[in-house]
């Protein structure tokens, strides 16, 4: 796998998703060799960052049911400290969730300095699900917002922005913010299902609701479109990854992370100083010792 080619699946322009690739030519051995040695240096980075203690890292995970966000979490960060990591999975808004804005319960998850945390599906339902389904609106109690009429064109281009502006504001204050799309084909969901269906082992992961959302397949894709290029900034980015083979999927997830935060000179180890450094040549003496 070639590094460099990592940049063609940031999203620097507006972009067109039916054009975009599901699917690369990149044998399944070599991407699971790839991502052994890339989440090896990332557990690696992650020792640096919680030491270093001035940035966090937030990892946003997006893609349509059976997508393979799951498994891409539990293959990339197998070598972390889990100390060092959490991951949060976000479904219906709880009644004291839905007593504050939709960012509140996003905000609050946010990753401590020196942390990384992954969202598993994000504040960016908010422009999609309620997009599909505007209706889920209105149990948010919004003033002037009384029926599904009333959210017109401005109501979702000030949730981009709210959205813009959140990023920026957790990005300016040391959040290194990572925003993937799990790009799979309406063919692939449609295997993964039947596989869910067809094996016994499997079925505890199926769930009717996934069947019904896929009969809105288009309106998901256009809205995802929108988001991305109305929300895909310097700051935080969005990548487009294919994902109909998850070998590949997160290889390519965990290039993009390594790469990126490798930009970051500045996460190191702190130095110690001379006076420290005695003292723990005094502290090694001391247990020596012992007896």
């Amino acid at each position: 796998m070639d590094p460099v080619s990592l940049k063609n699946f940031k999203i620097t322009s507006s972009t067109d998703l039916s054009v975009l690739p599901t699917r690369l030519d990149i044998d399944k051995k070599d991407a699971k060799k790839h991502l052994k040695v890339t989440r090896k240096a990332l557990a690696k980075l992650q020792e640096k960052l919680y030491a270093y203690g001035k940035y966090s890292v937030l990892v946003c995970i997006q893609g349509m049911d059976t997508a393979g966000k799951d498994s891409l979490i539990r293959e990339l960060f197998n070598r972390f400290n889990a100390s060092g990591i959490q991951v949060h999975s976000f479904k219906v808004p709880s009644d004291k969730e839905r007593k504050h804005d939709y960012l509140w319960r996003h905000y609050i998850a946010l990753p401590q300095n020196g942390m990384f945390t992954v969202f598993n599906r994000t504040y960016y339902e908010n422009v999609l699900v309620s997009r599909v389904h505007p209706e889920i609106i209105l149990q948010e109690n919004l003033p002037h917002i009384e029926t599904v009429e009333d959210i017109d064109s401005d109501f979702w281009e000030d949730r981009y922005e709210q959205i813009r502006n959140f990023e920026k504001h957790i990005s300016q204050n040391g959040t290194i913010i990572f925003k993937f799309y799990l790009h799979l084909s309406k063919e692939e969901q449609k295997k993964r299902l039947l596989r869910r269906l067809d094996k016994p082992k499997h079925n505890w992961k199926f769930s009717p609701n996934d069947v019904i959302e896929r009969q809105y397949w288009e309106e998901y894709q256009k809205y995802y479109q929108e988001a991305i290029n109305k929300t895909s900034t310097e700051y935080a980015p969005w990548y487009v990854i294919p994902a109909d083979c998850k070998q590949t999927a997160r290889a390519l997830v965990a290039s993009i992370l390594l790469k990126r935060l490798r930009m970051f000179s500045d996460i190191q180890k702190p130095e110690l100083s001379k006076k420290h450094i005695e003292e723990l040549k005094r502290y090694r003496i001391k247990l020596k010792e012992e007896k």
